[in-house]
């Protein structure tokens, strides 16, 4: 007597696409996931952040230190909700993503200056945290290239209460921000600076004036953690020439203070 064979029968067509359309939709939301709760990449369109980040940079945010507020999501699924749950509050010189007070569909980075409850001022080219001039000491002059016009700064090292340094650069006395009143961090708000203290938009110039303001902590997106690679937009592709210097490897996966 013959032995039965038994016989798999093949997938229809529509158990095959079920198949891919369940695979995608798991990546997908594995990708959000990702970039909801983890990390998402932003390039730095400005020069506001030099010398700590320059412009063509992509960098990483890290979602997870500041837990979850409602700018999170990438694609905008999260509900209207004030404040952040989970997370810790920022530390001060943490290098930030935001969302633009006046206007959300604007994405910035600056540099965490002043906390809740901080009073922040500008005298003569010197900044103030509670009445006490930060100290600086100088670090050199910095040359740079933007938007094909040679720019140069003088470097300094400033140092933050509590310790923390990071580089900025000025041009001289004389800046219109140079000289502001004393602004006073309202709760759940923070107060941001560029390192590049001549050429940032930020809360020194308050959001019915067309700045920054103070940035409620719901508009936080994450911490700058790292450059994951920068591309200088002052080399254009097709310029064979100077394509090798396309790329400034030298930056990536730096980290960001």
């Amino acid at each position: 007597m013959g032995k039965l064979e038994a016989v798999k029968a093949a997938p229809s067509r529509g158990a095959e696409w079920m198949g891919t359309i369940k695979m995608v939709i798991v990546t997908l939301a594995f990708v959000l996931g990702i970039r909801t709760v983890a990390a998402e990449p932003f390039v730095v369109p400005s020069p506001s952040m030099v010398p700590t980040l320059l412009i063509g940079d992509e960098l990483l945010a890290a979602k997870y230190p500041y837990g979850i507020g409602k700018y999170s999501s990438p694609i905008g699924l999260m509900p209207d909700f004030a404040g952040r749950f989970a997370g810790h509050l920022p530390d001060r010189g943490d290098v930030i993503v935001f969302r633009l007070p006046r206007d959300p569909s604007e994405t910035y980075v600056k540099r965490l200056i002043g906390l809740p409850g901080d009073r922040i001022q500008m005298k003569g080219g010197r900044l103030l945290v509670n009445g006490e001039v930060l100290p600086r000491r100088v670090a050199g002059i910095y040359q740079t290239v933007l938007d094909g016009t040679p720019q140069r700064f003088a470097r300094y090292v400033e140092t933050l209460p509590g310790g923390r340094e990071h580089p900025i650069l000025k041009r001289g006395v004389g800046s219109p921000l140079d000289e502001t009143p004393e602004f006073t961090v309202p709760a759940r708000h923070y107060f941001m600076m560029g390192d590049n203290r001549d050429m940032s938009l930020d809360s020194r110039v308050p959001a019915a004036e067309g700045g920054v303001g103070f940035v409620p902590e719901e508009n936080l997106v994450g911490r700058a953690d790292r450059v994951l690679y920068s591309r200088d937009p002052e080399v254009a592709a097709w310029d064979l020439a100077d394509w090798r210097g396309i790329f400034r490897a030298d930056r990536f996966l730096g980290r960001i203070d």
